[in-house]
């Protein structure tokens, strides 16, 4: 599994980005949103049962992820047309603000989240600063749900680029070394 320090992969992929007739599909690349941090998060299947629990609380919270001058960009391994299907039947998923990528296996491998028994991507999540290095990764069990609290607060502390002790929130001191 890439790790922190480690360079995100070059990729190119399709997503499912709208319900606009003639306007449903883009391609993504790593260079799509140049100097941006970039928040990946990947769930294992299209049409389940906490993977739009997420999806929508990522889409409720985009904003705060747009003053942070960050990019979500979500995906699993199934293809760009089930992420269509999904959207145009799930009411919490019709107006996502963020593309849904197909996440090739060969991308999950690279990434190294590639389940080994279920071969779908693990529930992981990644976020990679504007010059592409991770600087954060999780990853939770298939039937645990992320929280997005808690992704929002790292990357605050990770765009502090200063010393953040444990609990710490947006506005508290960090830590100045003696």
């Amino acid at each position: 599994m890439l790790t922190v320090g480690d360079h995100i992969p070059q990729f190119k992929l399709n997503a499912c980005v709208s319900l606009e007739k003639g306007k449903e599909f883009k391609e993504i690349t790593n260079t799509t949103y140049p100097k941006k941090w970039l928040v990946l998060f990947f769930w294992p299947k299209d049409f389940t049962f906490v993977c739009p629990t997420e999806i929508a609380e990522f889409a409720k919270r985009n904003g705060d992820f747009k003053e942070r001058d960050a990019q979500l960009l979500g995906g699993s391994t199934d293809n760009e047309f089930s992420h269509l299907a999904w959207r145009q039947q799930h009411a919490d998923l019709k107006n996502l603000p963020f593309p849904m990528l197909h996440a090739t296996p060969e991308f999950a491998t690279a990434l190294g989240i590639l389940h080994k028994q279920a071969g779908v991507a693990l529930r992981a999540t990644l976020i990679v600063d504007p010059q592409g290095v991770i600087r954060f990764v999780s990853v939770n069990d298939l039937s645990v749900g992320r929280n997005v609290d808690e992704i929002l607060r790292t990357l605050d502390a990770l765009q502090t680029d200063e010393l953040c002790p444990c609990n710490w929130q947006p506005g508290e001191k960090t830590l100045q070394p003696a």
